[in-house]
């Protein structure tokens, strides 16, 4: 009886072909960042290819046309966005700390990557969630702005209705004034647009604080740090 011939290894085939696409799709992401960084938002097709040292069309057999080359971009950008952020949310330091260290954070990212931020608004790429990538870069900002004076409104007893509109506003604010300063800082340095920010977004934060009867001192952490274990 003649033996039966073995079964190819579909799964592991697929698997494997799939990490390679995933693999090449990050790779052109990076040569896309590079590319738009090199010559400016208005960047074409053709130079990301060239970036990537291949043909425009071998740039498509990974990504299905330009709209899903842009999202990977944009979702590159959050990425991007949530880990320069990640330093700041520490509830255990002052409201002082935690803003100024977001603000830097922001002001400095617009600043690395000013190129990129132009390139998404002005071909309003659309992220996976159908929104522009600007308007989910500024939902994330948002929502973790919303997480924190969660806690803060939680710790000082306040009216949580307020948290969402401020944090939004806020983020607003910020974003509108830190794009402007990039586009034409003057002569303002980093520093100095650092400080007016975070004095600005403190003023809002105290006043709302104050409309509830609090005084709150933006020097002191908003939690105290965990006990330590005794040895």
């Amino acid at each position: 009886m003649s033996s039966q011939p073995p079964t190819p290894d579909v799964d592991g085939r697929a698997t494997r072909w799939t990490g390679q696409q995933d693999r090449r799709r990050a790779e052109f992401t990076d040569a896309a960042l590079r590319a738009i960084d090199r010559h400016g938002p208005d960047v074409s097709t053709e130079q990301i290819a060239a970036e990537a040292g291949v043909a425009r069309t071998r740039l498509y057999r990974h990504f299905a046309g330009a709209a899903a080359l842009n999202q990977a971009i944009a979702a590159r950008a959050e990425q991007m966005v949530v880990e320069a952020l990640a330093p700041s949310w520490d509830l255990r330091a002052s409201p002082d700390t935690i803003i100024r260290t977001a603000v830097s954070a922001h002001l400095g990212w617009l600043t690395r990557h000013h190129h990129l931020y132009r390139y998404l608004v002005r071909h309003s790429v659309a992220t996976s969630t159908g929104d522009s990538a600007v308007s989910d870069v500024k939902k994330l900002i948002a929502d973790h702005l919303i997480s924190l004076l969660g806690e803060f409104v939680a710790l000082l007893d306040v009216d949580e209705r307020v948290v969402r509109p401020v944090a939004v506003g806020l983020v607003g604010f910020v974003d509108a004034a830190a794009d402007q300063w990039v586009s034409s800082p003057g002569e303002l340095s980093l520093e100095d647009m650092v400080e007016l920010l975070a004095s600005w977004i403190w003023s809002v934060i105290d006043n709302v604080l104050r409309s509830a009867g609090i005084e709150a001192d933006p020097a002191s952490p908003l939690l105290p740090d965990p006990p330590t274990a005794l040895g």
